[in-house]
């Protein structure tokens, strides 16, 4: 990706270009993020944009970190303090927590869940949620040992968000269907790698 700001008004120009790709998927769609376009909302020059960008996709991957962590800090504020003493429920309460930060913020559902994203969410991107997870998790049940805890919930991340993808894409919009097959799913999944462990 190549970004290169390290000054810190360098860091700004860039913070400006990202809610500049962030104000246009509010109103228009992933494809008219472009260098030109990225320029006139932003307010800076195309040369200033392509100083820092060589082309969208680096400006689209770094947008789509920006709406993993906040979808990772929407998980956490969601904590309601609930305690709930089966694997099902706290599995179910985390899918609803992602489908509540998806059903409420169209620029995420736009770039990561109605779009193939070109280039694709990387896993490290993921990490933090899939973390937000674990402790939620552990927070209401010990769970037993498995092998490479960490790489299971980051797989339970893009189940959820894949099934979440393949919702809105066959309904146009976010639905219970959705959220009641991404349950199912990654409850399975973390199911079938206790099981393996046993």
């Amino acid at each position: 990706m190549g970004v290169n700001a390290k000054q810190e008004r360098s860091k700004l120009r860039v913070a400006k270009i990202i809610e500049a790709a962030h104000q246009i998927l509010l109103t228009k769609n992933v494809e008219d993020i472009t260098i030109s376009n990225l320029a006139t909302y932003s307010g800076l020059k195309r040369t200033s944009t392509y100083k820092f960008f060589a082309n969208p996709d680096d400006v689209k991957e770094l947008l789509v970190k920006r709406y993993i962590n906040e979808c990772s800090e929407s998980f956490l504020k969601s904590d309601n303090n609930e305690v709930y003493d089966d694997l099902s429920k706290a599995t179910e309460e985390s899918v609803i927590r992602i489908f509540n930060f998806f059903s409420s913020n169209e620029s995420a559902q736009k770039i990561i869940l109605q779009n193939t994203v070109s280039p694709p969410v990387k896993s490290e991107i993921l990490h933090q949620l899939a973390k937000e997870i674990i402790s939620y998790t552990e927070k209401n049940i010990k769970l037993p040992a498995m092998f490479n805890k960490e790489g299971v919930f980051l797989v339970i991340v893009q189940i959820i968000i894949s099934i979440l993808s393949l919702n809105i894409k066959e309904n146009g919009e976010l639905n219970q269907i959705g959220k009641s097959e991404a349950h199912r799913a990654s409850y399975s999944y973390l199911l079938s790698c206790i099981a393996q462990k046993d």
